[in-house]
């Protein structure tokens, strides 16, 4: 890289001198444009609209054009006597959170490489920056503006971010923010959970820029001269949400399962949690009915028991007389089979008498 500014840091009465580097680049394809008949250059001429003819380049100065039409011509020496005290110094003014400078205030980056007289105070600067966790505000003229900027520390280099001024940034007036725009709970828990389904870590070597990929290849295609195939479209067509509801689901629904969903799926899906929702309301109605089907069942079965024991009480008095009347008769066999059982021992005592 090469260095486009020098200067130095001013940081109370420390100063650190550095040089500044482009942080970024644009990798865009550029083209010239070209005669589309021979490919020759088209070239811009400097030409006075009064005069008709071409004016130099050390004779052309800045002017200011007046609502009525009318210019007031600046010339280099006019705009020598601007006070600019921050031409060759990055003027540190204050510190703060780095939450607090908005993003969109975000303009040209460049790193601050340190000269080696001013190493060992740039690591200090950077070291007690890290060791705070705020940024530096600071002011700074580059190509005879001055800016202000934040330095902050980015893998061990400060970075120096010009910013632009607060009336720079334009006010977000649009008409509907001053309407009363209401958003149902139910799609505010669906986006929630679209959202959380869709985080993980910002990774930006992930991302590539396809148009500038394809484009590459249409230029390297011309250079080879080989025949340009345009891809066709996918067949697989996804229907056009018919709510905000339907496309939060859609889009939860393909986040959860890492593909495409369509419409009619996600009707699907409601058109189930709605029945389930159905189902579930209609649940303590039946438990009500299975609660008194079973105290009527268990009434029933209690009358049953209690007819049941009714007749066997009944029966067993029946069979009380008939029980006596056997005990009865089962005495009396006794006592007659042990008056029997007297008898015998007489006549066996007996001598037979002998014939004749």
């Amino acid at each position: 890289m090469r260095s486009m500014w020098k200067g130095a840091v001013s940081f109370g009465l420390v100063m650190i001198p550095v040089k500044l580097y482009a942080a970024t680049e644009q990798k865009d394809i550029a083209f010239r444009q070209v005669h589309q008949n021979d490919g020759g250059r088209i070239r811009f001429r400097r030409f006075c609209s009064i005069e008709d003819v071409e004016v130099a380049y050390e004779d052309i100065a800045k002017g200011y054009e007046l609502p009525g039409g009318e210019v007031v011509v600046l010339s280099e020496e006019d705009m020598a006597d601007l006070p600019l005290p921050t031409t060759r110094n990055i003027d540190v003014v204050q510190f703060c959170p780095a939450e607090q400078v908005d993003p969109i205030m975000f303009n040209r980056s460049y790193y601050a490489e340190p000269e080696t007289a001013g190493a060992r105070a740039y690591v200090l600067l950077r070291d007690a920056m890290e060791q705070s966790g705020k940024v530096a505000i600071a002011k700074v003229a580059l190509r005879q503006r001055e800016s202000l900027a934040v330095l902050r520390v980015r893998e061990g280099v400060l970075v120096l971010e010009t910013l632009l001024w607060p009336d720079e940034v334009r006010e977000t007036e649009f008409p509907f923010l001053d309407d009363d725009i209401d958003v149902r709970p139910q799609e505010l828990r669906m986006a929630s959970s679209l959202i959380e389904s869709m985080t993980v870590d910002f990774d930006p070597d992930e991302y590539h820029d396809n148009y500038r990929e394809a484009l590459q290849e249409v230029v390297n295609a011309k250079i080879e001269g080989r025949e340009i195939l345009q891809p066709e479209p996918g067949a697989e067509a996804v229907s056009q949400p018919s709510s905000l509801a339907d496309a939060l689901r859609a889009s939860l629904a393909a986040a959860k399962g890492g593909g495409k969903l369509s419409i009619a799926g996600a009707e699907e899906e409601e058109e189930a949690e709605e029945a389930e929702e159905a189902e579930e309301a209609e649940q303590p109605a039946r438990r009500r009915g299975a609660k008194a089907g079973t105290a009527k069942s268990a009434t029933a079965k209690s009358a049953t028991a209690k007819s049941a024991t009714a007749k066997s009480a009944a029966k067993a008095t029946a069979a009380r007389p008939k029980s006596a009347a056997a005990s009865k008769t089962a005495t009396k066999t006794t006592a007659a089979r042990g008056k029997s059982a007297a008898k015998e021992p007489e006549s066996t005592a007996r001598p037979r008498k002998r014939a004749g």
